[in-house]
């Protein structure tokens, strides 16, 4: 155990070279794709909407399709099933997901500069909690949505939970939701920090081999 745990120390105070810090500046980088585009999408479709409802939701806000048209259609239609409306400002992690990719993306460049093998495995491991709490809370936030609802509302339906990732029908609308090109590039990050400490314990089974 001893000889163990000395071998991950000294792993863990090496010194990255070049191809870990440049995945952690490609880590990085990715993040800025988060802020651009929609991390998710949910589609709609019914036979009185054959081209589809469309809501993207990004790092900070919703945005409906149609010019944001869609949106307020599908809060007509919650209003009869006694769901609340779909708002922004109901959306806390609106407010701290971007914050929190900022802040991962400056814990990334100054794992890169520093370059100590520690610095990359806390920034993965913060970095896999940020994915898993953030996933964790949209399907919360969903669970709510489909679970509170009006009991006197014009059209009675049972607590349902709209799909966190695929197709689900409910009642007469299928409703498709995948993630988008900034939730890819999000993982595409995550890809980048796992080959860096790969790169990195590459690296340094060489160093001790010689």
């Amino acid at each position: 155990m001893k000889s163990i745990l000395e071998k991950a120390n000294r792993f863990l105070e090496g010194t990255l070279d070049t191809a870990p810090r440049l995945f952690l500046v490609a880590a990085a980088l990715l993040l800025v794709l988060a802020y651009v585009f929609p991390l998710w999408q949910l589609t709609m479709f019914a036979p009185q909407y054959p081209e589809g409802l469309r809501l993207d939701i990004y790092s900070y806000r919703l945005e409906g399709g149609n010019k944001g048209q869609d949106v307020k259609e599908i809060n007509v239609l919650n209003h009869y099933i006694g769901m609340k409306d779909i708002e922004t400002s109901d959306f806390t992690e609106f407010k701290w997901i971007p914050f929190v990719v900022g802040a991962l993306g400056l814990l990334f460049l100054r794992a890169a500069v520093l370059g100590k093998t520690s610095h990359l495995l806390d920034v993965l491991v913060l970095y896999c909690y940020f994915g898993g709490f953030s996933l964790w809370s949209f399907g919360y936030k969903m669970w709510v949505y489909g679970h509170d609802l009006d009991p006197t509302a014009a059209v009675k339906v049972g607590p349902f939970m709209p799909p966190l990732f695929g197709f689900k029908q409910l009642a007469n609308f299928g409703v498709y939701s995948y993630p988008r090109l900034g939730s890819y590039a999000l993982a595409l990050s995550a890809a980048c920090l796992f080959l860096a400490l790969f790169s990195a314990y590459r690296a340094w089974r060489r160093g001790s081999a010689t």
